[in-house]
């Protein structure tokens, strides 16, 4: 497979999310008018609550297996090596870079959290489709590829939704203290009129970005940042640990996590399998019709994004350090140290027999910053814009990023085969 097909083949997935954020900040512009803040806002609660974890329970319940899980154990310690890491050097980033405090969480999640779910579904199926793939034969080395890529989008979700998410609400939660806290200095300049602002200017830079107090999900209640107020705790055991599982089962409550878990027993379950999946199940028009919604799940999210962009564009001044970190951690760095985590695991007798399987674990490491992440900074109300602008950049260069180490991860496993 030669490095121009593999290229064209690596940016497609690129190259549609691209294609489709330009038709969002089309839409967005206020000659179009069509995809405002508030319709934003409203698509994204949808595809919180209905969308992802129907893409989710579909991809899951359809193409793994209790035996799949078994023999991919590994794939889970992967992911979880992925955003470590990532996360480490995101915090080293932070410490140095010093952003602001509300850009401080996204770009820990945007070097720790990768586009683990649909760009693999679209990059690995299209490279055991190529000729001159060195992965056997196109139809059984595609329908390997997609379960793979199905597992992994399942394993990044339950990662994404549970430390990631946290990880937007409290920096969220954190920006919204920091805001309250800020002195509020009357204005003593003497030529000061009607006109002038009653705040001194050396907080008006965070006003201009504050959070709101609550934030609406996909329930009735509000999602509000935690204020300190003084009160005295229970410091017990038992105290403590109610409220570690109070915050866990809050984690696992979450939608898409809902959607992998339920995904996962109908997968591993024959019996489950057999009522919702196949031509013959009574209960197929399920599958079927999650599969329906789930569809909608990257078109829409690529269209918030494309909107949050316009907007950003206009509004945020990204310093190009930033931008940098993230291209550095997420394609130089990150990918060294998966190249080095899988050889070992090989070396190791840790992983399958099966040259696509470990290609799979070193894309892991390759990827852009997941979509899933506008998602929550829209939720949460904390730098959209910078989370728009941050992406495209990611997203422009993951199309050289991918294809260069592609090449090297196809070159790395057929020469040690």
């Amino acid at each position: 497979m030669g490095f121009l097909s593999l290229f064209e083949v690596a940016s497609m997935p690129i190259l549609e999310v691209l294609l489709l954020s330009a038709i969002g900040a089309i839409m967005a512009t206020d000659y179009f008018n069509i995809l405002s803040s508030d319709t934003r806002k409203s698509l994204n609660k949808i595809v919180f609550v209905v969308f992802t974890p129907s893409l989710i329970f579909a991809s899951l319940a359809k193409t793994v297996t209790l035996e799949d899980i078994i023999s991919w154990w590994f794939m889970p310690i992967n992911i979880g090596i992925t955003f470590l890491c990532g996360g480490i050097l995101g915090w080293i980033a932070a410490k140095l870079i010093k952003p602001k405090p509300h850009l401080e969480g996204l770009l820990i999640a945007m070097c720790s959290t990768g586009n683990l779910g649909n760009m693999l579904l679209i990059v690995v199926p299209a490279i055991c489709t190529e000729g001159g793939s060195p992965f056997g034969e196109h139809s059984i080395c595609k329908s390997k590829g997609l379960s793979y890529s199905s597992f992994s989008m399942a394993l990044a979700s339950l990662y994404i939704w549970t430390y990631t998410f946290q990880l937007i609400k409290r920096s969220g939660s954190k920006y919204m203290k920091e805001v309250e806290e800020l002195p509020q200095e009357p204005n003593k300049d003497l030529n000061a009129n009607e006109k002038t602002g009653l705040l001194n200017g050396k907080s008006q830079e965070y006003i201009d970005v504050v959070v709101p107090l609550s934030y609406a999900t996909s329930e009735d209640t509000q999602i509000q940042p935690s204020v300190n107020k003084d009160e005295k705790k229970d410091e017990s055991f038992s105290g403590k640990l109610v409220d570690v599982l109070n915050v866990l089962l809050e984690k696992l409550m979450a939608p898409p996590t809902l959607g992998s878990i339920v995904g996962l027993i109908f997968g591993a379950t024959p019996w489950l399998k057999k009522l919702v999946i196949g031509d013959d199940a009574p209960l197929r028009v399920i599958q079927d019709s999650v599969t329906l919604l789930g569809d909608a799940t990257i078109p829409c999210i690529t269209l918030i994004l494309g909107g949050n962009l316009i907007h950003g564009m206009k509004r945020t001044s990204i310093r190009p350090i930033i931008i940098i970190t993230i291209i550095c951690v997420r394609f130089v760095i990150l990918p060294i140290v998966g190249i080095f985590v899988i050889k070992t695991a090989a070396r190791l007798g840790l992983l399958p027999d099966d040259p696509l399987f470990s290609f799979v674990l070193l894309i892991q490491y390759t990827v852009p910053p997941a979509m899933n992440i506008s998602t929550m900074t829209q939720l949460f109300n904390v730098g959209q814009e910078e989370c728009s602008v941050l992406t495209m950049w990611s997203y422009l260069a993951a199309a050289f990023a991918l294809t260069a180490w592609s090449t090297v991860f196809m070159w790395i496993l057929t020469s040690s085969s």
